[in-house]
């Protein structure tokens, strides 16, 4: 369990990180040089779960160890979290604990923040939410200035909203989106910024210094796993129109959000997964999902894709193949390493970089740009 921010050894932490990242290629293919994207070393995480362990009269945050889930280790302050759940915490914990509306049954707090202060703080119950509930919750949401959600089984109470709205500055524009509380969202929004900047370079460019002489604006971008739109909304005005897909049926009503208020008019969204929009394209069976969507009409030149931690498998890696660009964001550089086997028999790799999302753990995103031979 890493709880603990270790600034004085992070530089080398992160180089080891970086080997272990390019370690997974060493028997598949020859990788540029590493692109790295440093993460600040505190406050950088803007959502953070925590248990609620109640000790007689006494109630603290904690974490535990999945193989030791009853024994805690108490949180009293958490230096990874953003300034705002810092701020919060103590306030937080100290008006539960003085309400046994509140306290009563309590057994997890999950905070997501931006950097801009905007707050939503789900409380967890093992007991059925009420009026009075209700109405103690209210109370609180108006004294700490953030929105409350209650959550218990087959049970979700939203006292304001249950999203937040973050702000990215990314080559000189700034993005906004809407993040739904319980839906992935990027944990490091420092890092996030700096990997939307990557992204929108890798799509136009082959080298780190941004030479787009052979990019054409007229073609068209295909993504999968678009989940609120991250990555779309900044992709999509370096290209004439984009394809986006993704299974989340909530994540696709977001990402349709973000692109209004962003005004991002040129992308169609489906819900999709990836298996199935390589099927359509394929001229396989005819999708629902896809009836208003006349696909001979791209011209797909450049696909990103960001799968989740098992990353595209075969099928998913073979179609990408007839792509002449693809940008593969990956939370797992073993798994791309897989996939690469696939992609390396069409394309090379022109960029490698590594995103810091999760200081002081072994984890750690990484991107590649694969062009065609």
């Amino acid at each position: 369990m890493d709880i603990e921010c270790r600034p004085a050894s992070y530089e080398t932490e992160l180089e080891e990180k970086k080997r272990i990242a390019r370690s997974h290629f060493d028997d598949i293919i020859a990788l540029p040089p590493t692109e790295t994207f440093e993460s600040a070393r505190e406050e950088f995480r803007m959502r953070a779960e925590f248990k609620v362990w109640h000790d007689g009269e006494r109630s603290y945050f904690a974490m535990c160890d999945s193989d030791r889930p009853k024994d805690p280790v108490e949180i009293a302050d958490f230096p990874m979290a953003s300034s705002r759940i810092r701020e919060l915490m103590p306030t937080l914990l100290r008006e539960v604990v003085a309400s046994d509306v509140l306290r009563r049954k309590l057994f997890q707090a999950n905070f997501l923040t931006t950097t801009t202060g905007d707050a939503v703080v789900s409380l967890l119950y093992h007991r059925q939410l009420d009026e009075t509930w209700e109405r103690e919750a209210d109370a609180l949401r108006r004294r700490l200035g953030i929105d409350i959600i209650g959550r218990a089984r087959k049970q979700k109470k939203v006292l304001a909203k249950d999203f937040v709205v973050e702000r990215v500055a990314v080559d000189g524009k700034e993005y906004s989106y809407k993040q739904l509380e319980g839906s992935f969202t990027q944990p490091n929004a420092g890092v996030a910024a700096k990997m939307l900047a990557w992204a929108r370079s890798a799509a136009v460019s082959d080298s780190v210094d941004g030479d787009a002489s052979a990019h054409d604006s007229n073609r068209d971008f295909l993504e999968l796993y678009c989940g609120n739109g991250h990555f779309t909304i900044a992709l999509a005005p370096l290209f004439r129109k984009c394809l986006a897909t993704e299974i989340s049926k909530a994540s696709v009503a977001a990402a349709h959000v973000n692109m209004a208020a962003n005004g991002v008019d040129n992308v169609v969204t489906a819900r999709l997964s990836a298996e199935e929009l390589c099927d359509a394209l394929d001229g396989g069976r005819e999708y629902t999902r896809l009836k208003d969507v006349d696909l001979a009409s791209y011209d797909l030149s450049t696909i990103l894709v960001d799968p989740p931690r098992a990353g595209m498998g075969d099928e998913v890696s073979a179609f990408c193949s007839r792509f002449d660009r693809i940008v593969y964001v990956s939370c797992n550089p073993e798994t791309l390493a897989r996939d690469c086997k696939i992609l390396r028999q069409t394309h090379d790799i022109k960029r490698f970089a590594v995103f810091d999302q999760f200081p002081y753990t072994p984890h750690v995103e990484s991107g590649a740009l694969f062009v065609k031979k």
